[in-house]
């Protein structure tokens, strides 16, 4: 079981980055998926998140209007395309596959907003 984030780095704000997650060794379409984020000294918190098969999703209200979670069940990819970044934005972001009995989380990929 694998989940292998990419696409973090360093922006200015106003920018944009997209995060990508590739998921193996599960059966991605029967999973809930998220992304999370920590920054030093922060607790680990959930920013966006997209239902297995309706694709419902959610927002936490510091990123709603500036993110899109996005899934694509034949690819086994979990995408977050960040628009407008403020430096309160940078952490290690995490990707996460979920449901009642079982979750999964990739590596960690660090976002850095600053001028």
């Amino acid at each position: 079981v694998q989940l292998q984030a990419s696409g973090g780095g360093s922006v200015q704000p106003g920018g944009s980055l997209r995060l990508s997650c590739v998921a193996s060794g599960f059966n991605f379409d029967q999973y809930a998926v998220g992304w999370f984020r920590q920054a030093p000294g922060k607790d680990r918190e959930g920013i966006s998140c997209m239902s297995n098969r309706e694709g419902v999703t959610y927002y936490r209200d510091s990123v709603r209007g500036r993110f899109t979670i996005s899934r694509d069940n034949a690819k086994n990819t979990i995408d977050l395309q960040m628009n407008s970044l403020r430096p309160e934005d940078s952490a290690v972001y995490y990707c996460n596959a979920y449901k009642p009995s079982r979750a999964f989380w990739g590596q960690g990929t660090l976002v850095t907003v600053s001028s």
